[in-house]
């Protein structure tokens, strides 16, 4: 067992999917978690517009297990990819969009500007003609 309360969730999620775990666990496919993941988002979302702090903090947790669930269903998958997978296109994602900060290539002073630049530098990302197109 880890120190990191994030890493003991992911072994967590790796116990409950193995052999000798949770059969309803085991069972579930991206497809069949799809209604819990919608109902997670929406819950989270009641929470922060109703200003419930300690509800937020739990719906992110359920939202997170979410992620870490699908990470681990993908993990087993044709084309695999782990959780780890999943927070290095993160990192890549969130530093690419970022570039006044971690490239100091340019300048974006405030927020509505670096709104503008993080949807601009997602439709050249994705090759969209709108930042909401495949939604």
């Amino acid at each position: 067992m880890t120190d990191s309360p994030l890493l003991h969730a992911v072994e967590v999620m790796d116990r409950l999917r193995s052999p000798g775990g949770c059969p309803w666990d085991a069972e579930q496919t991206h497809a069949s978690l799809l209604q819990y993941l919608v109902e997670e988002c929406y819950e989270l979302y009641q929470a922060v517009e109703d200003g419930d702090r300690a509800a937020i903090r739990e719906e992110l947790g359920d939202v997170l297990l979410q992620v870490l669930f699908h990470a681990r269903v993908a993990a087993e998958g044709p084309e695999p990819f782990t959780i780890d997978d999943v927070a290095a296109d993160l990192v890549a994602k969130l530093v690419g969009r970022h570039p006044h900060v971690f490239a100091g290539t340019e300048r974006v002073d405030t927020a509505e500007r670096q709104e503008h630049r993080w949807e601009e530098l997602k439709r050249a990302e994705k090759q969209r003609e709108s930042s909401v197109d495949g939604v």
